[in-house]
């Protein structure tokens, strides 16, 4: 069941999928429509999943579930899976790789594979004060406290 993302509580699980490149407005618009549809239809065990989403940045999809009263299983969560490779393959986009990197260039977001990040700290391209956004977060409170910070204080602070 589809609820607006800023009604999910704090303690909903969270996954970010990040995108190598900006979406169009036109895929966004499409993009929505998709996960919109999905989510609608998302079910664990028969019972209806109370799950959000947003789109950050353009690049950024990021799926909230309120595991109150239904949890995701082993196969709905496949069924997530399934369907952002079916994005990936129509998109022409990478969603699932976990070795890449998104951090922020001013205003820009760059996407990096995790071995060219290292190269750019070694050379001071980046420093512990860049932006980068922790896809690990697990939860919509650590999405919203501790995605978007300081490499200094992410999983990325022992590259920089």
């Amino acid at each position: 069941m589809l609820v607006d993302f800023n009604e999910l509580p704090d303690h909903s699980r969270i996954w970010i999928y990040q995108a190598d490149r900006s979406f169009t407005e036109e895929e966004l618009q499409e993009l929505e429509e998709s996960v919109t549809a999905f989510l609608k239809e998302w079910t664990a065990h028969g019972s209806d999943l109370l799950a959000g989403f947003e789109i950050k940045y353009k690049r950024f999809i990021v799926i909230g579930l309120d595991q109150t009263n239904t949890s995701a299983s082993g196969c709905s969560i496949d069924a997530s899976v399934h369907f952002i490779q079916t994005l990936e393959q129509k998109y022409q986009v990478e969603l699932l790789d976990r070795m890449n990197v998104s951090f922020k260039q001013g205003e820009y977001i760059a996407y990096k594979p995790l071995k060219d990040f290292k190269k750019l700290a070694k050379a001071k391209s980046v420093s512990p004060n860049t932006i980068v956004f922790n896809n690990l977060v697990a939860t919509k409170q650590e999405y919203l406290e501790n995605w978007e910070v300081p490499a200094s204080e992410s999983w990325h602070s022992r590259f920089v």
